[in-house]
């Protein structure tokens, strides 16, 4: 038996453990906390994953730091997309990148130091506002559109509405 066939069981369980995590993880867990630098106060953050900006929150949350981690994030950027992103979008997220250049998740070529999740309230699906902030300081506001079933069917820097 060689040494690749052998790690081939290994690599996949410990991508499943990771990617379990991955997603198990973040339900449950919101951007909307604020940072309590220079006190003692703890932090809390809370969140539901039956909320749908709840969903989009931790999808850039996690997204994020997979994109955070060259050596390790690939697969994890790629099960996290199918997670979240419907599978008709996941094709018009490809088209976008291969004209741009750049991921059509972040709209950049880079990964932000921070982001904020903010909902913009529709009636028939959740509309919510991303802010990514750069390391430079300059921000980026996304409109992400979710279906009632939780899978993101649209991002970009206007809503489906034009707003």
């Amino acid at each position: 038996m060689n040494s690749t066939t052998a790690r081939r069981p290994a690599r996949r369980a410990a991508l499943a453990v990771g990617l379990a995590a991955a997603l198990a993880l973040p339900l449950g867990l919101t951007a909307s906390a604020q940072a309590s630098a220079g006190t003692d106060q703890p932090r809390s953050i809370s969140g539901k994953p039956s909320d749908s900006v709840t969903r989009i929150a931790d999808f850039y949350g996690a997204y994020i730091d997979a994109q955070s981690d060259p050596d390790n994030g690939g697969k994890l950027v790629d099960a996290l997309r199918k997670y979240y992103v419907s599978a008709s979008y996941l094709k018009e997220l490809k088209a976008w990148e291969d004209k741009n250049h750049a991921d059509g998740v972040l709209r950049a070529q880079n990964v932000p130091v921070r982001w904020k999740v903010t909902d913009n309230g529709t009636a028939d699906h959740t509309e919510a506002a991303v802010t990514l902030t750069w390391g430079d300081k300059r921000t980026t506001k996304l409109i992400v559109d979710m279906t009632r079933s939780h899978k993101i069917f649209h991002i970009g820097t206007k809503g489906i509405g034009g707003k």
